[in-house]
């Protein structure tokens, strides 16, 4: 059995919608449920298909976006950044407006994060990231044609590397616009993550982020 195939079976791609794996996230789902019971509250599944050639991986879903929205990056500041430019490189179709139906639609792209369920502070712990890490690797085996992964962030990398059962870390370091040959065939691009801080600092600009998910694209065979 490959890395690639090498994942729990007793999980599909999505968590169910009362998941309760992590006592701590579900604890915070029925919080912001009473708080807020207009929003999502759930974890949130992955946006594009399974025919995907490229999988774009976050850390997880923000408290006032994909938590609210019920899509991935969707409105908060990191899909700001994000949509429009898999718009300009040709992998997304149609408007962005900050909204799950707002007709935005992916092409040969899937996007998704490593937690499906949103964090106290936007921080998942260690034990939080192993048992929700299954998904993520039943998600990627489903992925018959996927050639490339673009890692939104370190934190993103890291739960990869852990899926993939590669290490130790310094043989495969995070830096932005890196390119990693996995043995499994596939391509790991990193990116700086779409964060308000990165954009705000200028560590992130929309000129390197572009080049990146071009990059990615490239790799893709898109």
């Amino acid at each position: 059995m490959t890395a690639r195939q090498n994942h729990r079976q007793d999980v599909g791609a999505e968590p169910a919608a009362e998941c309760a794996r992590c006592p701590r996230l579900a604890a915070f789902r029925a919080q912001n449920r009473a708080a807020r019971p207009d929003w999502h509250n759930s974890p949130v599944p992955a946006f594009g298909g399974l025919d995907a050639r490229l999988l774009i991986v976050g850390l997880a879903p923000g408290l006032k976006g994909a938590n609210r929205t019920a899509r991935p990056f969707t409105g908060d500041h990191a899909g700001k950044l994000l949509y429009p430019a898999l718009r300009r490189a040709g992998l997304a179709r149609g408007s962005y407006a900050e909204r799950a139906d707002d007709g935005l639609a992916l092409h040969r792209c899937r996007v998704t994060n490593a937690v499906r369920c949103v964090p106290p502070a936007n921080k998942p712990l260690p034990e939080e990231f192993l048992r929700c890490r299954p998904f993520l690797a039943t998600e990627i085996a489903a992925m018959a044609r996927l050639r490339a992964i673009l890692a939104l962030g370190a934190g993103a990398h890291a739960q990869l590397l852990a899926v993939f059962g590669l290490g130790p870390k310094r043989l495969w370091p995070f830096a932005h616009g890196a390119v990693h040959e996995l043995p499994n065939g596939l391509a790991m691009i990193d990116s700086y993550h779409c964060s308000r801080l990165n954009t705000n600092t200028g560590r992130l600009t929309t000129a390197m982020f572009d080049a990146v998910v071009g990059e990615a694209r490239r790799r893709a065979g898109i």
